[in-house]
């Protein structure tokens, strides 16, 4: 069924097999996020999953193609991703797949806990998280154990930043609609001067955004937006969008002000981000798979999330291999090379020097 169609005892029931599965309470795993897409996405589906009691034993979230290649909810954006089950489950990914009439099943941050998929994975990640579960004070106490370099730096960059530019201010939960355009444009403009696809250019995804933006934790416990924002003189300077359960926020869409790089002011805006979020009740901060160097500083741990395709058995398999596989194992190839990583960024930085010309 589209995901609209989800009756109230059904999402209460996914909200009862997610807290079930003892992951953590990652929002884009949560039935809000597929409500969400499925406003936005016409071939959003959720497989409703019966059990022999005659109530769900599990949820499946997809969108679904024109010749039936399957993909992840929100593929492209969503940062994990699988089925929702019970233990009570008997179903193997083919028959899953076979149910929703899919060839195939893409994903790109599937759950560690999603077994059902994981021996189809081609390769695994980990995704850095801060634990904040013990408060920010403990946090903070291991960055000056791990990384005091870190730490030292760019607190003296957040002092000199309102000794030079004005007062520091952070507003951890901003409604004003205006720094959201703003954070957009900054993101924008950054996929452009990295060479990289404009997320923000497609219209489902910037209407995602816009819309989670504007869902409150109260109305939607399981999977909110939350847009934090760095001022200096009233003049925003950093900021993040991000999606927060009651006790994940998983990070999203982060930018700056170029103008202000020399300061560091991303780095500040998680340092205080943490901080809010643990006064808030949330205990982990995803910071999303791929490698960074601030997440490497940042971090004290890893979940695991994998990348691959299920595919069913017939001529149809043989054509997404051949139409995904190519591409799935150059970005691999080159990835697993650092200096080869290095030669394809800077090709990518020059195309986006061009782009601006």
């Amino acid at each position: 069924m589209r995901p609209g169609e989800l009756d109230a005892g059904e999402i209460e029931r996914w909200r009862e097999l997610r807290a079930l599965s003892g992951a953590p309470a990652n929002p884009f795993m949560e039935p809000e996020f597929s409500l969400a897409v499925g406003r936005v996405r016409p071939g959003a589906r959720v497989a409703v999953i019966g059990g022999d009691s005659g109530g769900p034993v599990g949820f499946f979230p997809y969108e679904r193609g024109p010749l039936g290649q399957g993909r992840a909810i929100g593929f492209g954006v969503s940062d994990s991703q699988g089925p929702v089950l019970s233990p009570e489950h008997t179903l193997t990914a083919g028959e899953l797949l076979s149910a929703c009439s899919l060839s195939s099943w893409e994903f790109d941050n599937l759950e560690a806990g999603g077994g059902l998929f994981v021996p189809d994975a081609a390769e695994a990640f980990d995704s850095p998280v801060i634990d904040i579960g013990q408060g920010y004070e403990a946090y903070e106490a291991v960055l000056r154990a791990g990384s005091p370099k870190f730490f030292r730096t760019t607190t003296a960059k957040e002092r000199r930043l309102a000794r030079q530019a004005g007062e520091v201010r952070f507003v951890f939960d901003e409604r004003d609609p205006a720094a959201l355009r703003t954070l957009m444009a900054w993101k924008s403009a950054q996929y452009r001067r990295t060479g990289r696809r404009d997320r923000f250019a497609k219209e489902w995804i910037s209407t995602l955004v816009r819309q989670l933006a504007a869902d409150r934790p109260d109305r939607a416990p399981g999977c909110s937006g939350v847009l934090s924002v760095l001022y200096v003189a009233n003049r925003p300077v950093a900021a993040h969008f991000g999606l927060r359960s009651r006790t994940v926020l998983s990070c999203w869409f982060p930018a700056y002000d170029t103008d202000f790089a020399k300061y560091s002011p991303g780095l500040v805006l998680h340092l205080r981000m943490a901080e809010a979020a643990a006064g808030a009740g949330i205990g982990l901060l995803d910071l999303g798979r791929g490698a960074a160097e601030y997440k490497d500083a940042l971090k004290t741990g890893e979940l695991r999330v994998y990348e691959g395709a299920s595919v069913r058995r017939g001529p149809r398999a043989a054509l997404y291999r051949l139409s995904r596989e190519p591409s799935r194992r150059a970005h691999s190839f080159v990835r697993d090379r650092p200096k080869l990583a290095g030669y394809a960024q800077r090709a990518l930085n020059q195309v986006g020097r061009l782009r601006d010309r």
